[in-house]
């Protein structure tokens, strides 16, 4: 073993004591900024942003699946699909023999639903006063879209495709939306 000197042992306690200090100063610096700069970011982040409600996932899957076995029960092949307050597909369940055309009416007829917070057999009335409204891309001016609501604002839309009428579409729908309030 060797022996170190008193002018090593100087220098490595010398060292020591300044790496320790430089820790401590760097950790009570970031402690004393990291509270003010988080209330600072907190405090413009509430100024500029919005807080908005969304359906769950899983609660798009039981509206889907209730409008789906509506259908079924009435034995009509539908497609299902619930999309979100920004329109975007959520899910789509299509039915068992459900024709190749319900797919895209069912994402059409609730993108409808929820961009105007109203049944699309409701907004079907409206064409007649204003048509130019069906030239607006992804919508589905056909009754089978319902919107899911919170508070009076929509969160959602279910669109159901397939069924010999809309009126039956939109039914099946209705039967999606009562499945959340259970």
């Amino acid at each position: 073993m060797t022996k170190t000197t008193l002018r090593t042992r100087v220098l490595l306690g010398t060292v020591a004591a300044a790496a320790l200090g430089a820790g401590t100063f760097g950790a009570v610096t970031a402690n004393a900024a990291g509270p003010a700069a988080v209330a600072a970011a907190d405090a413009t982040q509430s100024r500029n942003t919005t807080q908005s409600t969304h359906l769950t996932a899983d609660a798009a899957v039981r509206a889907a699946q209730a409008a789906l076995d509506a259908a079924q029960d009435a034995n009509h092949k539908v497609t299902v699909a619930v999309v979100d307050r920004n329109g975007n597909t959520v899910v789509t369940l299509r039915g068992d023999g459900a024709g190749p055309q319900s797919y895209e009416s069912a994402v059409r007829k609730a993108y409808t639903a929820v961009s105007w917070n109203a049944p699309t057999s409701e907004l079907a009335g409206r064409l007649a006063q204003a048509p130019h409204l069906k030239d607006i891309p992804n919508t589905l001016f056909l009754a089978g879209g319902v919107p899911v609501t919170a508070k009076g604002a929509p969160i959602a839309g279910i669109g159901v495709a397939g069924a010999p009428s809309g009126d039956l579409d939109e039914k099946f729908a209705q039967a999606g939306v009562a499945a959340l309030a259970r």
